[in-house]
């Protein structure tokens, strides 16, 4: 009796060893969603899966899922470092419809084999239909890279980054990227006391938002060339736990209801070629905003200047 018992424990562990083996070998670098796929295929190229929710589990860390044509790909939730690329530019956007969902894509990496905790996600159209709290919130993660996506329709924020730990490395990028009719924020950074986010928004249009862009808890970021328009304000740096930066050339900031840079606290903005015009308030409080000298700040109902320390290009 004994061996049999024996006999079948072995077969037991061989099994178990098979079958862990067979679902690391499912996981391939690239896998591939179409809008006509299956969630039971492999998630090849010639057997596509349907939903980003299907492929993750079936791509390998660090790995890539593409889009083979356009879609309707459900919201996902990302734990390892991945690629989601929505159709490369020339096949529209990877759709994702997140109408009454905490958030179309979740990031929250923890796992520290993962030693890149990096995610980009590129050419993604995510629409909350009014009811969608956030479009891409990272909790946990190293770096996010958003680019070349829509987002548009949510009750919170376009892009949330709320780390929920004191990470000192977290970089954000969000580019090429258009951000509407957010009621929260656009572009949000957020970390809790001793934590530290570097952020760069560039090339992006950001409208119809409460904030286009709120830096908080010590965030230090750069926004180039970009348009924040009709938003309630335009670009907030602020605290409570940690002052932020912001540093601002070549954007336009426009029609904003409220004020176009706002700061809060200790914190500073910075900018350079910006053109700030028919908003409720240029900036305020002047002290805490640094210029170039190379500002055009004309039309707002109160046309603050500049009080802060000024600087000059070389």
């Amino acid at each position: 009796m004994s061996k049999v018992r024996f006999t079948l424990n072995i077969l037991a562990v061989a099994l178990f060893t098979l079958t862990v083996a067979s679902m690391a070998q499912a996981q391939a670098t690239r896998t591939w969603v179409s809008g006509v796929g299956d969630d039971v295929n492999p998630c090849s190229r010639t057997a596509p899966c349907k939903t980003y929710a299907g492929a993750i589990s079936k791509t390998a860390k660090d790995g890539e899922i593409s889009t083979l044509d356009p879609g309707g790909f459900g919201t996902v939730t990302i734990t390892k470092s991945i690629t989601i690329n929505g159709g490369n530019g020339g096949q529209g956007y990877g759709s994702i419809l997140s109408a009454l969902a905490p958030q179309g894509v979740l990031i929250n990496i923890t796992d520290a084999a993962d030693v890149r905790k990096s995610v980009k996600l590129d050419w993604l159209n995510i629409n909350g239909a009014s009811t969608g709290t956030s479009g891409i919130r990272m909790i946990a993660g190293n770096t996010l890279h958003v680019e070349n996506c829509l987002i548009d329709g949510m009750v919170s924020h376009g892009v949330n980054v709320d780390m929920n730990t004191a990470n000192a490395g977290v970089k954000v990028s969000v580019h090429n990227t258009i951000i509407r009719n957010c009621a929260g924020t656009g572009v949000r950074t957020n970390t809790v006391a001793g934590g530290q986010i570097k952020s760069v928004v560039s090339s992006c249009h950001i409208t119809s938002c409460g904030t286009g862009i709120d830096q908080v808890n010590g965030t230090i970021g750069s926004i180039h060339d970009c348009m924040v328009s009709n938003n309630g304000t335009g670009i907030q740096t602020a605290e409570p736990t940690a002052g932020s930066v912001a540093n601002v050339d070549t954007t336009s900031l426009t029609n904003n209801s409220g004020t176009a840079l706002n700061v809060v606290g200790s914190s500073r903005i910075r900018i350079a070629n910006c053109f700030i015009a028919q908003n409720n308030v240029s900036l305020a409080p002047a002290a805490n905003v640094d210029s170039g000298g190379n500002n055009n700040i004309v039309g707002n109902n109160t046309n603050t200047a500049p009080a802060g320390t000024p600087f000059n290009q070389n």
